[in-house]
């Protein structure tokens, strides 16, 4: 029994799909209303409460692989649910900032996480992957509003990633020997600027999205009403305030796990064109 926590969401819901295509089984997804849940056929749509580990028990009932999103509720209870579960893999997406931006905090967070794993006894396989192409999202009520896109550092060109490939690296993971025990660091397979996105996401609708750069300190006003200071600030600093060579490198590493190129950016601007129109 796989499960797959963070069912509906952007890598979860990609994961299923790549699961029972590959023929892995049988597998589970969790989410907070398994009424709403659209999963595959023959996947069983479980409800389960990071907030709440204790309602996490029947999902985790047989279960020996587990798919988990780092930061969702409180991490040691769910390792300790899933250790006293009986669960045997763990494959666990945390964030490329763990090595590339060591000093923030959401990175030594994503780290403790790291360790708390690797302190329990099961196997483990970890993901950190880079920014991912769905952030794209955050702007789609002003593009369906014709409105313009208004971004900082429009010129920081980032090794943006297809929340697909990171689920494709996962089903690898959970389903094929020799990846316990390894930590990958996944990127798309070319660097892509904020401006390039929304030309990108253009060329998808087929008409202009306006563009324009906006300051560090518009943006953090902004985010902050949001995520707060702190998480502003941080986000800022890994999308171009405080980038470094390590953070703007492609790696090849999808293509090594999976045997498939990485997706460009335009390919989920394509895909994912509805959520703009």
């Amino acid at each position: 029994m796989i499960l797959v926590t963070g069912a509906t969401g952007n890598i979860g819901s990609a994961l299923l799909k790549e699961l029972h295509a590959c023929g892995a089984g049988p597998l589970r997804g969790l989410t907070r209303d398994a009424a709403r849940a659209v999963f595959p056929d023959q996947v069983e749509a479980v409800e389960g409460d990071f907030a709440e580990p204790a309602s996490l028990k029947p999902a985790l009932d047989g279960v020996r692989s587990l798919f988990l999103v780092s930061r969702l509720g409180s991490d040691a209870d769910i390792l300790e649910a899933a250790r006293q579960a009986g669960v045997e893999h763990v494959v666990l997406v945390s964030s490329i900032t763990v090595q590339t931006h060591p000093h923030l905090g959401p990175a030594g967070e994503n780290l403790a996480v790291e360790q708390l794993l690797k302190a329990s006894g099961m196997a483990w396989t970890i993901l950190r992957p880079t920014q991912f192409a769905s952030n794209a999202l955050m702007w789609a009520a002003s593009i369906r509003g014709h409105e313009t896109v208004r971004a900082p550092y429009a010129e920081t060109a980032l090794p943006t990633i297809h929340p697909g490939d990171i689920a494709a690296v996962a089903r690898v993971a959970l389903t094929e020997p020799g990846h316990q025990g390894r930590t990958y660091a996944l990127t798309g397979p070319e660097p892509v600027t904020a401006r390039q996105q929304a030309e990108a996401i253009a060329a998808a609708l087929g008409r202009q999205v306006p563009f324009a750069e906006i300051s560090r300190q518009q943006a953090h006003a902004q985010m902050a009403a949001v995520f707060g200071a702190e998480a502003a600030d941080a986000v800022l600093d890994v999308t171009g305030g405080d980038v470094n060579d390590e953070l703007l490198m492609v790696r090849d590493t999808v293509s090594q796990v999976t045997g498939v190129p990485a997706r460009p950016f335009r390919q989920w601007a394509s895909e994912n064109a509805a959520a703009f129109h």
